[in-house]
């Protein structure tokens, strides 16, 4: 006669792991999880400038650095701000006399636009695109030799011009203005009187 089961005995000691079995075949892809949170903002960056000329490139031309800052502090007075280069040109797209932008700029330490490339000359007609009017730009009215070819400012001659078709008009003689057409055309007039746009360069 067979007696009933007997209590289980206690557990025996774990045994060695196996050999490790072959991977498994490569699960689905899983969903693309959501944005993190954006990072903090970093600080604005600062333009080196290498000393003209110099060996130490870890040197920095503090002169030319500070003629920089100086030219960007005098900018933010201004609404409109356009950099070509090392030139920038700036406008609150105020329109008055020659004389009276001629003053305006002079009097805030800058001079009238005078575009010395194809480039400078294009950038100076977005200041008024599409406006169908015109900015007076810093050609000196005392001419030289009738070819109006002399530096407002600096009366030096110019090495860039980009007259209109039959211009300057010699005429006028020594009393036109010269102003910068919508297209990018410059044009003598001896109405100085007129209200152009007033664009200062630095």
């Amino acid at each position: 006669m067979v007696g009933p089961p007997g209590h289980y005995g206690k557990l025996g000691f774990a045994g060695s792991y196996g050999l490790r079995g072959e991977p498994g075949p490569k699960g689905d892809r899983g969903k693309i999880g959501d944005l993190g949170v954006p990072g903090i903002k970093g600080t604005v960056g600062h333009q080196i400038i290498r000393p003209q000329g110099g060996t130490d490139s870890s040197s920095l031309d503090f002169t030319a650095l500070k003629e920089i800052v100086a030219k960007l502090e005098k900018a933010i007075n201004f609404s409109f701000v356009q950099r070509v280069g090392q030139k920038y040109f700036v406008s609150n797209k105020q329109q008055d006399s020659f004389s009276k932008a001629a003053e305006f700029c002079s009097s805030r330490g800058l001079e009238l636009a005078l575009p010395q490339s194809e480039e400078e000359n294009n950038m100076l007609t977005q200041f008024f695109k599409g406006a169908d009017s015109f900015a007076w730009i810093g050609v000196n009215p005392q001419k030289a030799e009738w070819n109006f070819r002399v530096d407002m400012v600096r009366k030096q001659r110019l090495i860039f011009t980009k007259w209109d078709m039959g211009q300057p008009d010699r005429s006028i003689q020594d009393t036109g203005c010269t102003k910068l057409s919508e297209v990018g055309r410059w044009n003598l007039t001896a109405e100085c009187l007129q209200s152009g746009f007033i664009i200062c360069q630095m």
